[in-house]
């Protein structure tokens, strides 16, 4: 009978209060309904911001198209053109579908949770339970929103004072320039280490599009490329392009131009270390920089090569070479297409549509929607506790919104002709300097040493693409985890697993970068004092 009596007891108490717990829940209604409100402005601006840059990418890439076509659309039959805007019709169907899905996926994944979080707050509102009220869930909704459209923006803008190079610190001496380059050298960190003189020198040439500033990541936190170097002693040069806006010089170059000035700074400095100069190209720079010693040019200077994450040969690219060769009709698969006229007359590859390209080839990853549900995901309170926002993320954001440059067309090509004409069997490239072949056996020819780094898990640069020399000559090779940024950013911090300047793997079968270039160095001192 007590638990009848305890049960009735509870019931009458629940009458009782009643009144006092209306007047709570409605309230916490109101409180929450101008939370919801206010959350739900905040999306909107979010979306229509994440929107932003992409859909001007789109106009941008529509001018250009039209451009091109309003040349080249009469001087084709009509069946071609019917034929060619099918194809471009059935890619862009394809994309649409793409985007569709991941989007809905990626809405429905975080709504269906957030549908959960709701009920239990209206539950624990209603009967005044332990937990979120309905006021606390809208509360955290709007300081969300807030997060995500005003923080994480100003965050990723204001990384700049530590991301990358910043020439005025004092921590880089200007070394020598051309008309197109500049030539710096990085300093160790803590200024008490001293640089070796006699040390071997080496020259990293970054990738084009986006630029030198993620191999300086970030360089007090260690994690920066370049000081991994520097912070050991080793006499370590990068080539900085020149603004392209404001450069004719840079605006016209050639691959031709770009080979005799990097053979003009490695001069400079072989002579000043009195040792022959290794060339370190990251990404794009790393076709560059093979292409260079392969003309031979850089004959006598350049006596060993690392690239990273660099592709030799795209056509074996399964993203953006399958994107270029397989989806895209061959009619729009041309440089004019993605080129623009600046105020002096010079015409330029547009940076801007290049990354937007990379952007396509990925759009299940990279589409608006699905980046704003995942910065929602990343910066989403765990166990009611607010999340940081991550250094790491936050420079790469950096990186990828605010370092997209112009390109010359010469250079542009080089990298054209990659994606779209194959390695021949003999291990000749689809490039031609001073109207030389360049072919991979060279290197062997030459005796230069040379370590190919890849990402495992690189999605831009996928490791066949990585390790086409493979198929004609015998290179060392050092994988690392991760993807395409991660050498640059993970793994430079000296404490990593995969710390560039260590051993690692079975045994220590590889080697990083940095250990690459200090046995280098020790090698060079036994034969001197042998």
């Amino acid at each position: 009978m007590n638990y009848l009596f305890d049960a009735a007891n509870d019931f009458y108490r629940f009458l009782y209060e009643f009144p006092d717990r209306l007047s709570k829940i409605s309230t916490e209604s109101l409180s929450a309904t101008l939370q919801k409100s206010t959350a739900a402005q905040l999306y909107w601006n979010g979306i229509l911001k994440y929107f932003h840059d992409f859909v001007d990418s789109y106009w941008l890439a529509l001018g250009f198209f039209q451009t091109a076509e309003q040349q080249k659309l009469i001087r084709f039959p009509v069946w071609e053109n019917y034929n060619d805007y099918m194809g471009i019709l059935e890619l862009n169907l394809r994309l649409a579908a793409d985007a569709a899905i991941s989007s809905e996926k990626s809405v429905s994944d975080y709504h269906l949770k957030q549908l959960v979080e709701s009920f239990s707050a209206f539950m624990n509102t209603v009967f005044d339970l332990n937990g979120n009220h309905v006021d606390d869930l809208t509360a955290q909704q709007m300081e969300l929103m807030n997060r995500v459209v005003h923080t994480l923006p100003d965050y990723i803008r204001d990384i700049r004072a530590e991301f990358g190079f910043h020439f005025e610190s004092g921590g880089y001496i200007k070394t020598a320039e051309t008309d197109r380059f500049l030539l710096y050298q990085i300093l160790p960190i803590d200024r008490e280490t001293p640089v070796r003189e006699d040390g071997k020198p080496i020259v990293v040439i970054p990738p084009y599009v986006l630029g030198a500033n993620v191999l300086a990541f970030l360089p007090y936190d260690n994690k920066s490329y370049v000081h991994n170097y520097a912070n050991l002693g080793i006499p370590i040069y990068i080539r900085i392009n020149k603004d392209i806006a404001t450069t004719p010089a840079y605006q016209l170059m050639t691959p031709e131009d770009d080979a005799l000035d990097t053979r003009y700074f490695c001069e400079i400095l072989a002579k000043k270390h009195g040792k022959p100069v290794t060339l370190n190209g990251y990404c794009q720079g790393g076709f560059n920089s093979i292409c260079n010693i392969l003309s031979g040019e850089l004959d006598g200077v350049v006596d060993a090569l690392i690239t990273c994450v660099s592709p030799m040969d795209g056509t074996r690219s399964k993203g953006l070479g399958t994107f270029l060769s397989v989806m895209l009709p061959q009619r729009f698969n041309d440089l004019s297409y993605g080129t623009k006229t600046l105020p002096n007359g010079n015409r330029v590859a547009s940076g801007k549509l290049m990354g937007w390209v990379y952007k396509l080839k990925a759009i299940e990853n990279e589409f608006p929607l699905v980046s704003f549900y995942r910065d929602m995901n990343m910066l989403s309170s765990k166990d009611g506790k607010e999340v940081k926002i991550n250094k790491t993320m936050a420079a790469i954001q950096h990186w990828l919104r605010y370092d997209r440059a112009d390109l010359p067309l010469g250079i542009t090509d080089v990298s054209f002709k990659s994606y779209n004409i194959p390695v021949t069997k003999d291990g000749t490239l689809p490039i031609t300097l001073f109207g030389r072949s360049l072919n991979f056996h060279r290197i062997k020819e030459k005796g230069i040493r040379w370590l190919i780094c890849y990402g495992e898990n690189d999605d831009l640069v996928e490791k066949e693409t990585a390790l086409a020399p493979l198929d004609y000559i015998d290179v060392e090779v050092t994988p690392f985890p991760k993807g395409h940024v991660a050498i640059a950013t993970s793994w430079s911090n000296p404490a990593s697993e995969y710390a560039l300047h260590t051993r690692f793997g079975e045994g220590g079968k590889y080697r990083g970068p940095v250990r690459f270039q200090l046995d280098l160095e020790e090698e060079l001192k036994k034969k001197g004092n042998s």
